[in-house]
């Protein structure tokens, strides 16, 4: 009872933030699965009749909405687009990233997909069905002369709003798929996973306060590796 209690009660507090509860993509409707509305807005001020010399789009679920949020400094003064929508699946995101990633005409996108994927936000899938799906990203940007950075998926040992799911093994299995994919394809994978998880595969206990979703100290640790991935995609080019 006290278990269920204090999930609803985190399930509220998380409400109050804007957060929502993951296993519901915000402002999502059955006529925009996607969530195509979400940052149509936005993008139309962004000019992307030229292509950005640095401009680098943030492609994810609420771990990356949620990032300049909580750690606006990471944000502030760089040519940075955040394109994460709460509760979103590989899927969905494959059907929007060509509104929310190449028209937008970065140099770089930086992908971070796969958690709610293993949490079924939008149903059971495989592995590699997940896979396939950030791979189709990949080809997408490749296609549109756009720099790719592949993250891990964030460690997770369960999940708040699903929690009859085990999902640790998993992430580790999906995880090495996406790093021998980017070793293999001279990609630049970025490794989260290693410096947040615990001894239990979940997220530590100060990088998370929810065991999914980073913290301040949590996005902190993670900027500096998005960060060294971003430059290695920019500096790459420009020996070219």
């Amino acid at each position: 009872m006290k278990r269920i209690f204090f999930l609803m009660a985190l399930s509220s507090f998380l409400g109050i933030l804007g957060y929502g509860t993951e296993g519901n993509a915000q402002n999502t409707s059955p006529d925009d699965w996607p969530n195509l509305a979400k940052y149509a807005g936005e993008n139309k001020q962004i000019d992307s009749s030229v292509a950005m010399l640095n401009r680098v789009v943030f492609m994810g679920n609420s771990i990356t909405e949620f990032w300049d949020k909580t750690d606006k400094d990471f944000f502030t003064g760089k040519p940075y687009i955040n394109r994460g929508i709460s509760g979103q699946t590989t899927p969905q995101m494959l059907i929007r990233f060509r509104q929310d990633v190449i028209e937008l005409k970065p140099a770089v996108v930086i992908i971070l997909a796969g958690i709610n994927d293993i949490a079924e936000n939008t149903g059971p899938i495989s592995l590699e069905a997940i896979f396939g799906n950030i791979v189709s990203m990949v080809d997408l940007a490749k296609a549109n002369n756009i720099g790719v950075v592949l993250s891990s998926v964030l460690p997770a040992s369960g999940f708040y709003w699903n929690p009859a799911l085990k999902p640790a093994d998993k992430i580790v299995s999906l995880n090495e798929m996406i790093r021998n994919y980017a070793l293999k394809n001279s990609i630049v994978y970025v490794d989260y996973y290693t410096k947040l998880v615990n001894d239990a595969k979940g997220m530590k206990q100060e990088y998370a306060d929810d065991g999914v979703h980073p913290n301040l100290a949590g996005y902190r640790v993670m900027g500096p590796i998005a960060e060294q991935g971003i430059n290695a995609v920019l500096n790459a080019g420009k020996n070219q």
